[in-house]
């Protein structure tokens, strides 16, 4: 009887080694630095474009901070509603996707 309980607890601890999944991935990230360059202006600097696109697209936010680099693209620091976001736009308003670049491979 005795060996019946250590067989048993012997095939049931061999089983469940199996039956553990394996969840190695090798995840490379790459991100875009999308800092650099940016020097910080007064809003009163922000093209009138780039403020009428904020007031279209982002209705009800106002400008906290503005960032410029020198291909004239802008980092706006929106605020609206106790909540604040992050967007990019060119001079003449258009919208610039900075998103980070996540490549899994």
């Amino acid at each position: 009887m005795k060996n019946l309980i250590l067989t048993t607890a012997f095939v049931l601890a061999t089983f469940s080694t199996f039956a553990t999944t394996n969840n190695n991935t090798n995840e490379i990230v790459n991100t875009v630095a999308i800092d650099k360059d940016y020097k910080e202006i007064s809003v009163d600097q922000v093209p009138q474009a780039v403020k009428d696109a904020v007031a279209k697209d982002y209705a009800g936010a106002t400008i906290a901070k503005a960032y410029v680099n020198s291909k004239k693209e802008y980092k706006l620091d929106l605020t609206a509603g106790g909540e604040s976001k992050t967007v990019f736009a060119d001079a003449t308003g258009n919208w610039i996707s900075k998103d980070t670049i996540k490549k899994v491979e």
